[in-house]
């Protein structure tokens, strides 16, 4: 199957976790992958072994806007277009509110929020040209709350209506927005959950399919959010969740 012959994608936190999933299964699909990341060493480590041809390393923080402009820049430079941008790249923090440090809670909505519109914006007019469309990052706490995780269900909860908001401007253009919302994944930004067995446990009894999403599984998910399979969808927020959401988080009975 290869849906993105041609096609030119930008992957932003592509280094690793959900990022690595989707650059790779893009270009088992044919495309030309640009790849984000704040860190270098962990992003010349997952290129790795990739198609050289069709791959393109960018190193900076999404946070701040000139790493968008010139992340776009080198698209157009080394492979002429942009098709396609995934909306990825993120950070957590735990906390209720009290526990939370303006500073933590500042860093969170500027990657995750901010991050989100600068790339879409720089993004915005090459994808207008090419009819393309943007995949987002979210999650099943831009749905519903979690508890301990105050500054990250704020952004995710942001960014599933931004999905929402954009979709109803970029259609006039051709340009479809989506997400998909993950809940607990096993990447490294959850490795410490991982690593409690009885967490786990929690997650897995809650959840139909029985266990924690893969990030093979979500990039599958993006990858046809991304494709003209998906062309008549825009504006959703996709739980691939292994059914949490359907279950309402309750355990079976």
């Amino acid at each position: 199957m290869n849906r993105f012959n041609d096609k030119t994608v930008l992957v932003t936190g592509a280094a690793s976790g959900i990022g690595l999933a989707a650059a790779r299964r893009l270009l088992d699909e044919g495309a030309r992958v640009v790849m984000l990341d704040i860190d270098e060493a962990s992003l010349a480590r997952a290129a790795a072994g990739l198609p050289h041809d069709r791959v393109l390393q960018q190193v900076g923080d999404t946070a701040d806007k000139q790493t968008a402009s010139n992340a776009v820049k080198a698209a157009l430079e080394r492979f002429g277009a942009l098709h396609i941008l995934i909306n990825n790249a993120g950070v957590a923090t735990e906390g209720d509110i009290t526990q939370t440090s303006e500073e933590d809670f500042e860093r969170v909505m500027a990657v995750n929020v901010a991050g989100y519109f600068h790339m879409a914006k720089a993004a915005m007019p090459e994808l207008v040209k090419t009819r393309g469309s943007i995949v987002m990052t979210s999650s099943v706490s831009g749905l519903g709350g979690d508890w301990n995780m105050f500054a990250y269900n704020t952004s995710k909860g942001a960014v599933s209506n931004m999905v929402r908001a954009m979709a109803m401007d970029a259609a006039r253009h051709g340009v479809r927005v989506n997400a998909v919302n993950p809940s607990f994944t096993e990447t490294g930004m959850t490795q410490d959950m991982v690593g409690d067995p009885e967490l786990v446990a929690k997650f897995k009894e809650r959840m139909p399919l029985g266990a924690p999403e893969d990030a093979d599984g979500i990039a599958a998910a993006m990858a046809f959010l991304a494709s003209d399979d998906a062309r008549l969808i825009t504006g959703v927020n996709l739980p691939v969740d292994a059914g949490l959401m359907a279950s309402n988080g309750q355990p079976p009975q």
